[in-house]
């Protein structure tokens, strides 16, 4: 493990650092919970309703790890989920890896389904930092990375509560950022490209053809591409409000 302050030990008595990935049972997630067990966190994989799949990436991780469950949109269920992950250790890391997409123009979309994606892509991070950030500042150290989108900043037909929740999400890791710089917490966001991954297989296959011919690398991401910039970041002590974009050349 390095030595930024986000990813030191704990303190005499707090036990080993704890990292909590929400969305930690999918495929992304699940690449962000094995880099976070290499580098020696008892890793809290999170999952909604998939638990099974939770248990088949705590299996995989080289190091300590446990399975948290929770509706992230939920205020009780987060706080408790949290409660659960600090019996672990004192939580140093969050990432925010938990998401969900809708597809279809606004004109014939439920509402229901336009504020279950804003639900959980905006109001989960908030409610997961929130719970997070006490005991994150108080201690002076921290890292907080969120999972964005290139959709958050540039047209995206037919996602337009995908794209205005990830926008939202950047909006608030900057505001954050600032919040948070003067206690040590540092505050990121990693906007991966088209991944492979469970959320995105809902995609229809036209929609796939033109992301993917959009690209200038001309293929979808690899989740362990994206979950290295998630690395990089938690070794970076004076790095903080920033988005970095592992997207193949797509917001270009």
């Amino acid at each position: 493990m390095g030595t930024g302050n986000g990813h030191r030990g704990g303190e005499a008595g707090d036990g080993p650092p704890v990292a909590l990935v929400t969305g930690g049972s999918g495929t992304l997630g699940g690449e962000i919970a094995g880099v976070l067990s290499r580098r020696g966190y008892t890793v809290a994989v999170h999952a909604c309703t998939d638990v099974a799949a939770a248990e088949r990436v705590c299996a995989g991780l080289p190091g300590p790890s446990a399975v948290v469950v929770a509706d992230v949109t939920d205020a009780d269920q987060v706080s408790a989920m949290m409660a659960t992950a600090r019996r672990h250790g004192p939580v140093d890391v969050v990432v925010n890896a938990a998401g969900h997409m809708t597809v279809g123009l606004l004109a014939a979309q439920r509402i229901d389904d336009w504020r279950r994606t804003i639900d959980v892509n905006l109001v989960g991070p908030y409610l997961v930092c929130r719970a997070a950030l006490p005991t994150m500042l108080r201690r002076r150290r921290g890292r907080i990375v969120n999972i964005v989108s290139p959709a958050g900043d540039r047209a995206s037909p037919g996602q337009t509560a995908y794209s205005a929740s990830k926008a939202g999400l950047i909006g608030m890791t900057r505001s954050l950022a600032v919040e948070c710089a003067k206690r040590g917490v540092t505050v990121n966001a990693v906007s991966p490209g088209f991944v492979d991954s469970k959320m995105t297989a809902a995609v229809p296959p036209r929609t796939r053809a033109m992301l993917i011919d959009r690209v200038p690398l001309g293929r979808v991401a690899e989740a362990a591409e994206v979950a290295r910039a998630v690395e990089f970041i938690l070794g970076c002590d004076y790095l903080t409000g920033q988005v970095i974009t592992v997207d193949g050349g797509l917001a270009l």
